[in-house]
């Protein structure tokens, strides 16, 4: 057994050493030589970069756990000592900034302190624990690629799938709820072709950077004007890109979208008003020819299991107090942590956990007033988001230990 496992050091480690999607050689490396050192059974090189551990212990229950590896292309400016200055390759090509802005190192760092913990002292449960630590979370695509390098069949059918995300609400807290509790997400790559032209001619082109431009600002009636005010829809263009000089208009634009949504029937809304304005803006602008619309990405939304939720609060209330578990409701941010628990037909429970310092929220004494502080705080991929590492790690690693605990009968 690993005596010398520094949590706060592993942690300052990962943050200050970030790594891409499916680039988490590094990062993979040193949960795999932890997981030996506690006593794992360790597979490397699961859908690319995840690493699996296997701790058994007797008959029972599967339990699989799971944290994220990967992070962002994002520049660091929290000025922390410990803060990021990687630079990494992003899928096209591009030199990029590199920070773990969406806290997957806590998320990392966490598990491993559970699993130190349960191969620590094995007398309070019998079964099978089963540590997932998937890469490619941000590109929506990691769960699934280790779904289809087999990891049910070459380690076993989990009868549940358990994890957690760091989030702004005040260390300590524990954010549950049933149902749907995270977005599905929906990425799309839209290409406008227009022609190109000096830029003191734009009488004989067809400008688009005017029908990107256009397109955006109609594309910001889909949820106001096409989503029900009772149901919940984001849709985000976070980035527009078109032409290299000034005097030159150019021949296309390409426009990146975000779309999160948390039911069927409102995703189908927003994704075909996105390809009826992207089609009508082309038109309206004499395009040369139509555009052309990418999808990129899509995983659905996460729902938490109802009875699984009620089982794993009632054993979080036993452990931090009523007080300390709150229904954040439903989080627009997205995760493809449920596909684990749906390829192996099993209930998901995933909350979120608090990390950011807790004197800003003194005083507030419910969800309404927690998050009327939180918008004033950086929030997950914030170029200023830093968790707290204390308690907000000790908290992680208790959250983790007592869930699996609660899944995983005791010895009879």
């Amino acid at each position: 057994m690993n005596q010398s496992f520094d949590l706060a050091g592993i942690y300052r480690d990962l943050h200050a050493h970030p790594e891409l999607s499916l680039h988490e050689v590094r990062t993979a490396g040193i949960v795999a030589a932890q997981l030996e050192s506690f006593g794992y059974d360790v597979t490397a090189g699961v859908g690319g970069t995840g690493v699996v551990g296997v701790l058994h212990n007797g008959d029972g229950p599967i339990a699989l756990l799971r944290a994220d590896m990967d992070a962002l292309p994002v520049e660091e400016k929290t000025g922390l000592p410990y803060a990021s200055r990687v630079r990494g390759t992003d899928p096209a090509g591009n030199d990029v900034p590199v920070m773990h802005a969406c806290g997957h190192d806590v998320h990392v760092t966490c598990l491993l302190g559970a699993a130190q913990a349960l191969a620590a002292d094995r007398t309070g449960w019998r079964g099978t624990l089963l540590l997932v630590f998937q890469p490619a979370e941000e590109l929506g695509r990691g769960a699934q690629n280790m779904i289809d390098d087999g990891l049910y069949a070459r380690f076993g059918t989990p009868a549940v799938v358990l994890g957690q995300h760091v989030a702004p609400l005040p260390a300590g807290i524990i954010g549950l709820r049933a149902g749907p509790s995270f977005a599905g997400a929906d990425t799309l790559h839209v290409t406008m072709y227009g022609r190109g032209a000096h830029g003191s001619r734009p009488e004989v082109s067809v400008d688009p950077v005017v029908m990107a431009a256009a397109t955006v600002m109609r594309l910001q009636t889909v949820v106001s004007r096409e989503v029900a005010a009772a149901d919940t829809a984001v849709l985000t263009i976070g980035s527009l890109q078109a032409g290299t000089k000034d005097n030159i208009i150019p021949d296309d634009a390409e426009l990146q979208l975000s779309i999160r949504s948390f039911e069927p029937r409102v995703r189908e809304t927003v994704m075909a008003a996105v390809e009826r304005i992207v089609n009508g803006e082309a038109a309206t602008a004499g395009a040369p020819k139509p555009p052309e619309i990418r999808h990129v990405m899509t995983f659905p939304a996460v729902v938490n299991d109802t009875e699984g939720v009620a089982r794993t609060r009632s054993a979080f209330t036993e452990e931090f107090g009523a007080g300390r578990i709150v229904d954040p409701g439903p989080v627009t941010g997205s995760e493809d942590v449920g596909i684990l628990a749906s390829a192996a037909g099993a209930p998901c429970v995933y909350w979120l956990l608090g990390g950011a310092d807790p004197a800003p929220f003194a005083g507030a004494t419910d969800i309404a007033a927690l998050q009327s502080i939180i918008q004033d705080l950086p929030s997950n991929h914030s170029p200023l988001f830093a968790p707290v590492p204390d308690p907000t790690l000790a908290v992680g690693v208790q959250a983790l230990v007592r869930a699996a605990r609660t899944w995983l009968p005791q010895p009879s």
